[in-house]
């Protein structure tokens, strides 16, 4: 059996507003709960105009609201713009409103543009690499009433004060966000499909090196992953062309204000040398039909050594995303094992 869960962005698509795109993740969301998916975790980036939210907190609270049973979360919260004590806040509210169903997945990466970031911090001149574990540690603290005796703010009440804390993860694609992460006893989830190498033996690093803590006492890992499907494997490759041409624009510095049609993708006038790009960014994303991504997806989970998988699916068209979603589920039993646990409950 495969554990899979979604990393939902909220793509604003060409001739539609952020409205559309916040309701078609709301749809999603629901319909992932319907087919059994795990998790449903939502990204935080900043002043992009193609993307409709740049707050997971806000995002988690209504997508909540909208479920019942999924867990929802952040792909991730970065950390460095905010106050440990704040974002505890922020998520022990939202875990005393849904008990049992939040994820905190933290990152450090500035999710956004230079000028984005000194927007979010005032100038406030964060040192990342010094003050980020610090900050993982104590927010770990706070969330869960464990600050060690000594700490300068360890009198501190964290309202809401209630018996449950949500999940805690670090992300990354980096072997020291791994570290960090198995240093502090916290599940690690790897970014695979920014394309980074070496996922494999960041994921082993932080297994071998992990430290038992309040937070877990066994290692837990998950990769995220892009993965398109359709009932044939050229229509999966025709929808996935729209993020063939977003990602190349993306790595080009080139900022779309709008996710890409397919028919937009297909007018693009490529070079030889932009063909060259994407066919060698498709080899590490997941394209083709529901048994030819669900093979994939367990050779990847195998390699990685991933308990959990996240699928990121950039498709324009919202119709054809979620039914990529649902032959995935399919594919690979999620309905009927969600089906059993209820019953064994």
């Amino acid at each position: 059996m495969i554990k899979l869960g979604i990393l939902d962005q909220t793509q604003i698509g060409e001739g539609r507003t952020a409205a559309d795109a916040l309701a078609e993740t709301t749809a999603l969301a629901q319909e992932a709960e319907r087919l059994g998916y795990g998790r449903f975790w939502m990204s935080e980036h900043h002043a992009g105009e193609m993307l409709a939210h740049s707050s997971p907190e806000i995002m988690i609270a209504h997508v909540a609201a909208a479920t019942s049973r999924i867990r929802v979360g952040s792909g991730g919260i970065m950390l460095p713009h905010y106050s440990a004590y704040k974002v505890a806040e922020n998520f022990r509210l939202l875990e005393a409103l849904h008990p049992g169903r939040i994820d905190l997945g933290l990152g450090r990466a500035p999710g956004g543009m230079p000028l984005a970031t000194r927007a979010l911090q005032e100038d406030k001149q964060i040192d990342v690499v010094t003050r980020y574990p610090e900050q993982v540690a104590d927010l770990a603290g706070y969330l869960n009433n464990r600050l060690p005796a000594g700490h300068p703010f360890a009198s501190l009440h964290v309202s809401p004060g209630i018996p449950t804390a949500p999940d805690m993860w670090l992300l990354g694609s980096s072997g020291e966000s791994a570290r960090i992460a198995a240093m502090q006893g916290i599940a690690f989830a790897f970014a695979q499909f920014f394309g980074v190498p070496g996922g494999e033996e960041t994921i082993d690093d932080y297994r071998r090196h992990f430290r038992p803590s309040y937070l877990n006492e066994q290692p837990r890992a998950m990769a995220a992953v892009l993965a398109i499907c359709a009932e044939t494997e050229a229509e999966a490759n025709l929808l996935a062309t729209s993020t063939d041409l977003f990602f190349l624009l993306l790595e080009s510095g080139q900022f779309l204000r709008k996710f890409p049609s397919v028919q937009t993708a297909l007018d693009y006038n490529y070079t030889e040398y932009d063909l060259l790009r994407i066919n060698n960014a498709r080899k590490r994303r997941i394209v083709g039909t529901p048994e030819q991504v669900k093979q994939r997806l367990l050779a990847l989970r195998d390699a990685y050594q991933a308990d959990e998988l996240l699928i990121v699916s950039p498709i324009y068209d919202p119709a054809a995303r979620v039914k990529s979603y649902r032959l995935i589920a399919q594919a690979c039993g999620l309905a009927a094992a969600s089906e059993a646990e209820a019953k064994a409950k």
